[in-house]
């Protein structure tokens, strides 16, 4: 079953095309991650799934729904994390999505429950009663995500989610989509390679506007590579290791220590697609 149906999506403005003709799915259950630099249509992407512009043409479909005819039935399927979240600095964790829980239509006899739910899976129970502008970056972007998780969406579209955050940050919440990825659909945008590696069951590339390729991380680096590829670990003393290597590089037709990082990856999908 496809969450996310995409099909010859094109905006432009006046002259500028941001987004050429990109198809892609989403199956449901994936975390599909969305990797492209700065300006390369992402966030017009994002901003056409959920119903916040209209495409010039194509057609987008969620869930079997068409996106510009079901907005509302849409926005009621699926969680948004936009790179800038605005938040309310002067209200406590728990009253602010108390408050978003109304907003969000939650019955008035679910709501506790609901708020007591959402705050458990995005790990910010402990600061519940403080400030949301006394939070760390981190527990901002926690509080935000519980926010989205608050209509029980079947669809995550995340924008730059760990931008901005430190290094442990990061790793909370990398495992945080990871946690939410077992029940959730979730399709999240990012510049920063190493995310979709460790996050990411595919990738979709997408390079000024149209997409470069759509494949798992491991797959796409192979295929640039060339020829099949075995991981193998060595662990003992440098001695021992550097022998080990020495004889496996001296196999004829095997190339030693060979691992191509995604960013190489991505650097040569988008040098062969503008060639092209």
């Amino acid at each position: 079953m496809l969450a996310i149906e995409v099909t010859q999506l094109t905006k432009r403005y006046d002259t500028v095309t941001a987004l050429d003709r990109i198809s892609f799915e989403v199956r449901a259950g994936e975390i599909m991650g969305f990797l492209g630099p700065n300006g390369a249509g992402k966030t017009t992407t994002l901003r056409i799934l959920t119903g916040l512009i209209a495409p010039t043409e194509g057609l987008v479909r969620l869930n079997g729904l068409n996106a510009q005819t079901h907005s509302l039935a849409i926005r009621r399927q699926i969680g948004y994390l936009p790179e800038n979240v605005a938040l309310y600095p002067e209200l406590r964790v728990e009253e602010y999505l108390t408050y978003r829980a109304r907003i969000k239509g939650v019955p008035r006899a679910e709501r506790r429950g609901r708020v007591d739910e959402v705050m458990q899976r995005c790990a910010v129970t402990d600061v519940r009663r403080k400030l949301i502008g006394r939070l760390s970056k981190g527990y901002r972007q926690r509080t935000a995500l519980a926010d989205c998780l608050m209509g029980r969406p079947s669809i995550l579209i995340l924008d730059e989610p760990t931008v901005g955050l430190d290094p442990h940050q990061i790793r909370q919440t990398r495992d945080l989509i990871k946690s939410l990825g077992k029940t959730t659909t979730i399709f999240l945008s990012t510049h920063i390679l190493p995310e979709v590696e460790m996050i990411c069951d595919r990738v979709t590339i997408i390079d000024q506007g149209r997409i470069v390729a759509v494949d798992t991380p491991a797959n796409l680096r192979q295929n640039v590579s060339g020829g099949q590829a075995v991981q193998v670990e060595l662990r003992g003393e440098d001695g021992v290791i550097q022998q080990a290597l020495a004889q496996l590089a001296a196999m004829p037709g095997l190339q030693a220590d060979v691992r191509v990082p995604l960013e190489e990856v991505f650097i040569r999908l988008t040098t062969q697609e503008k060639e092209a």
